[in-house]
This record gives structure tokens, sequence and C-alpha cells, in this order.
């Protein structure tokens, strides 16, 4: 018996690119190369664009990258109009990717080409949703330590884009969210007015609201035992009223809104009351204007889990309805969702072995990069896109060099 392969070709362009003054590879252009110029044969623009469009083709890992960048090492030195046809080693790219680049930097550069994508107008107040949230670098701890790396990033989960990104300390320095916040926030304060930031109980801090309120933008957060006194007046707020017989309840404003989702054979129903009667100067909270309560039940396979949780917001009720409330409680999950699932399992960010200087954040900068294009692009499936721009990386390299507004 004769087997034979069915021949395809993969495209590529024949010639050098010419990209767009707004795209991704002109914003790459603007990191500082810590490099020394003499010698230099990889100019970093070119380095960080190649590292990307490997990523966008299915390669993860760092040493993924290097030997798929060698196989292509033609195409990609006529693409880059590069003089030597050859790729450098994995060494260097360690070493660049590791203690050539300032991450700090390459982040405040990210962060500018993707607000670039949401345009100058200030959005209509409460319609911008930017979630805020840690998430550890598993799998990269530094020589010497106990901790892995850590960042937080500032995440549009209806865009799917990153717009900020900053490093907390590891464990082993009392730095965490609460002070990597702020620092966050001042990041993309050009994108805070008009703007409603959500996140969970630990952004849930009086300097935290103010700074938003201050920048034009508003803030909701989930209340826990981090705010007790906060959390027992609202609980207290929607406790079921004891009274005596012929007594009447105490006048509410409470509303409500309610939404039943059911797939894969998960059934999720979702409940939030909303109330304004405790108002900032009850709860000793700087421009509080509604707090809520929100049930979830939950049935998988026949078991049912029922949850509760309080929080607060800076959205009036002329601005949030009850419904565009609940709305924004499942977008503060979309973080966790959309930006930190796809990094950890399709990205595969938690198998890096990554320990060189600031490689694991330079990695992660990389991996968003990667989510940001494609939720651009309005494509759900992350992993089948990266499939379907390995057959055909001309799509990949159109996205690179485009304007970010050509993309959506």
């Amino acid at each position: 018996m004769q087997y034979s392969t069915i021949p395809f070709e993969v495209k590529w362009p024949e010639q050098a690119l010419a990209f767009s003054l707004d795209s991704l590879y002109a914003y790459l252009g603007r990191v500082i190369d810590q490099r020394k110029a003499r010698g230099l044969l990889y100019p970093l623009p070119v380095l960080l664009a190649i590292a990307v469009l490997a990523k966008m083709l299915g390669q993860n890992q760092v040493s993924e990258l290097a030997h798929w960048a060698k196989l292509r090492s033609k195409e990609l030195c006529q693409l880059f109009d590069l003089k030597r046809e050859q790729m450098p080693h994995l060494t260097t790219w360690s070493r660049v990717l590791g203690e050539k680049i300032d991450p700090v930097q390459l982040e405040t550069v990210l962060g500018e080409f993707f607000a670039a994508t949401l345009g100058a107008a200030i959005p209509e107040r409460g319609s911008l949703v930017i979630g805020i949230d840690g998430k550890a670098l598993r799998g990269s701890i530094p020589s010497g330590h106990s901790h892995a790396k850590y960042t937080m990033a500032a995440f549009l989960p209806q865009q799917g884009i990153v717009i900020g990104q900053v490093e907390v300390a590891n464990g082993e320095v009392k730095e965490n969210e609460i002070v990597a916040a702020p620092k966050l926030l001042k990041q993309i304060k050009q994108c805070l007015p008009g703007a409603v930031v959500v996140g969970d109980a630990m952004q849930c801090q009086r300097k935290l609201s103010v700074q938003i309120n201050s920048a034009g933008g508003d803030w909701m957060w989930f209340v826990k035992a981090n705010q007790p006194e906060v959390l027992d007046n609202i609980q207290i707020l929607f406790a079921n009223e004891p009274l005596a017989k012929g007594h009447s309840p105490h006048p509410v404003d409470f509303e409500t809104a309610h939404t039943t989702t059911k797939a894969h054979g998960r059934l999720e129903q979702r409940t939030i009351t909303v109330s304004s009667m405790l108002d900032q100067d009850y709860l000793k909270w700087p421009g509080v204007a509604q707090v809520f309560k929100v049930e979830r039940v939950t049935t998988v396979r026949g078991v049912t889990k029922h949850e509760i949780r309080f929080g607060i917001t800076s959205l009036p009720s002329s601005i949030a309805s009850p419904k565009r409330l609940l709305a924004l409680t499942r977008l503060e999950w979309g973080i966790e969702n959309k930006l930190h699932y796809r990094r950890d399992y399709t990205l595969r960010e938690d198998w890096s072995q990554l320990r060189r200087g600031a490689s694991q954040q330079v990695n992660a900068c990389l991996n968003n990069i990667v989510v940001g294009l494609v939720s651009l692009a309005g494509i759900p499936n992350l992993a089948a896109k990266r499939r379907e721009l390995a057959y055909d990386p001309s799509l990949a390299l159109a996205w690179l060099f485009q304007s970010p507004l050509s993309i959506k």
C-alpha cells in the first residue's frame, strides 16, 4: 500500500513589509533598547515583533519561539530586511527578554497602543468597564526566593485588551495588591474619565475609591471581612426585618433584577437587590452612591450551590440600574475568564520556567499582546485562531503592521 500526503503552501509575503505609524510594530519601536549599539545585529522592535508573531502561531515558551524563528530564518530576515539570514540563538533571546528591556516601559507602551483603540472621546459615564486583579506567574520563582513573581493588570473585559500592568512585589516584601493598585491606576489615568473600575474585596479601599473619583471615573467593589463595619451595615440593611404582630416594616427603596443562564449542563440564577439608603455619610465611605446584594444559585449535575455577595459602588441609580449593576458584577469575572485563563491554559504561562531578570514580566506582556490582538478582531476562541494563523501566518503579520483601528 502506498501513502501520500496532501501538499500545502504556507503564505509568506515575498518582500520586506512597510508598517503603519500607529501599528503595533511602530509602538514596539518606542521601547528603549538597553544593549550596546556596537555589533547590534537584530533591532529590538524586530525581536519583539518576531516573539509576538511566534506566540500567535502557537509557540508558547522562549525555547519554542527561538527554535521556530531559526526554522523560519529565511522568511523572517526577508520580511524585516535583515542583512544576515540567521536568527538569534536561544541564549540571546533569554538575555534580551530578561535583561535588556525595561518591563515597566514595555507595559506602558503596550497600554498606550491598546488605549488608542478606544479613541480620544470620553465615554459615557459607566459605559467603559475596567477590571483590575493580580496574577501569580507560577513556575518562575527566581533563584534564592520562595515566591513567584506577581503582576496586576487593568483589563477591559468587553474589549478583551490589557491597558496597563504593574509588578507586585513577591511575598517576601510587605507589598501586595493594595499597594500596587494605585500605581496601576496612575499608569492608566488617561482611561479613567467616564470609566467604572471593578474589583474584588482586596481592592475595596477608601483611598483607591478617592483616586478613581478624582480622575473622573467610578468604581464598584465587592465587600468582605476586610471592611467589617461596611459589611455589617449592608448585611443589616438587606436582612429580613423581624416584625411584631400588627406592625409594618420600615419603608425601603429596594430594587431588584434577575437573570437565568443555562449552558453546558450548568444552570445559574442571579438576583441583585440594590439600595441608595446607605450614603457616604452613613457608611463613612467617600463617593458611595448605592449598595447591593447579589445572590447566585448554581446547579450542576443535580448539585445546587447558593452564594451571597455584597458590594458598593459610586454609580448612582440614575446612571446604573439594578440590571446594569448585575451585568457589572458578571464583568468583574471577565479578567479571570478572558485574560488569566487564556494566559495560563492556552498560552501556557504557568508552565513557563523563566527566571532570568524580568523575563517573566516581559513574557506576560507578550501574552497580553496576543490576547488583545485576537480580541480586537472579535474572535472568542483564541486556541482555534492560533491554529488558523499557524496555517496562514500572513494574517498575523497584518495584525502586527496595520493600524490598531483597522483590526477591530
